[in-house]
């Protein structure tokens, strides 16, 4: 099979029946193979309805549904899961991303050699209190996880080798960060490429403001398993045993300058210098707090090492050819 189609869908009764008539379109004009995968999210205003109707009259369809809403990163991994094609492209369903792109998307993946390439949507027909925001969550995405290449990481458009897709887990809200975890995974060859952006046709977003900041957070849970998960000690002991030596250091220096004051003024009676016990100094309970914590790290480290070395995954590496 050529081509796998995931669509991802919450509430999106009114462009469902044109979304699926768009793609099988340009697919039959493409003289693709293909399937489109529907997995609804616990929708409560027909949607699943309306796709049992589609799937009567398009056996393309396979579809899956949710109990309930647990995001797009939990049907997005289901899609994954699901899915067969050599070429694997997800969009959302509210047709703001245009199936046409998908023949370009998927030559970008067969005869470029590609692993992902994200769509950008340079033109968004978004309010500013969207644009502005996520422009700037770009740019630390951008620093954080080293691809500099990619302009938008949360388009809902994208094309994969179907290797990518089985070797990455999508969970949480991680899909903002799927390129970031192919990087982790080894698919290194990622690309990018312009896409229409239309203006919603149906509904509203499903998205509010909460988006960014957990987006944030889960940059940095990326940035931190992706690096540390097999080495942990190598996070927690280099912090720990730096904040451990920095208070050692300031305690060592406070008690030096006291001893050598005191044999100062014992040598030199006749100019004596003022001092303060250690205990009267607000430096000295920071250099204590500094030992405490940076003795703490270390042990979490050390706990976190012989956690790791007992899972089941300890050895599990990602694999990309054997002869």
């Amino acid at each position: 099979m050529d081509i796998s189609v995931v669509v991802p869908l919450y509430n999106e009764v009114e462009s469902l029946p044109e979304l699926t008539t768009w793609i099988s379109k340009v697919m039959a004009e493409n003289r693709f193979t293909y399937e489109i995968i529907l997995v609804d999210d616990g929708s409560n205003d027909g949607s699943w309805e309306m796709i049992g109707k589609l799937a009567e009259n398009n056996p393309f369809i396979k579809a899956t549904r949710f109990r309930r809403n647990y995001g797009k990163s939990a049907a997005l991994n289901t899609g994954f899961a699901k899915a067969e094609g050599n070429v694997v492209i997800t969009m959302d369903a509210d047709l703001q991303d245009s199936p046409e792109e998908i023949p370009g998307l998927y030559r970008r993946i067969t005869e470029d050699k590609y692993d992902l390439v994200s769509g950008w949507k340079a033109k968004r027909h978004d309010p500013l209190s969207k644009t502005i925001p996520t422009k700037l969550f770009n740019k630390v995405t951008r620093g954080m996880s080293g691809i500099h290449n990619l302009h938008d990481f949360n388009c809902g458009l994208k094309a994969y080798r179907k290797t990518v897709i089985k070797n990455i887990e999508v969970y949480g809200e991680m899909h903002r960060y799927i390129p970031v975890l192919a990087k982790w995974a080894g698919f290194t060859k990622i690309g990018e490429q312009v896409v229409e952006h239309f203006p919603r046709k149906y509904g509203k977003t499903k998205f509010g403001m909460s988006r960014f900041i957990n987006g944030f957070l889960d940059l940095l849970s990326i940035f931190f398993v992706g690096k540390f998960a097999k080495r942990p000690m190598h996070f927690f002991g280099s912090i720990g045993v730096l904040s451990f030596l920095t208070g050692f250091v300031s305690i060592v220096w406070i008690i030096s300058d006291k001893l050598y004051t005191i044999s100062y003024n014992n040598t030199h009676p006749h100019a004596q210098q003022a001092y303060r016990d250690a205990t009267e100094q607000p430096l000295f309970y920071i250099a204590l707090a500094a030992i405490i914590i940076g003795f703490q790290l270390f042990l979490t480290g050390f706990v976190s090492e012989l956690v790791s070395r007992n899972g089941t995954d300890r050895n599990k590496y990602q694999i990309d050819e054997t002869i």
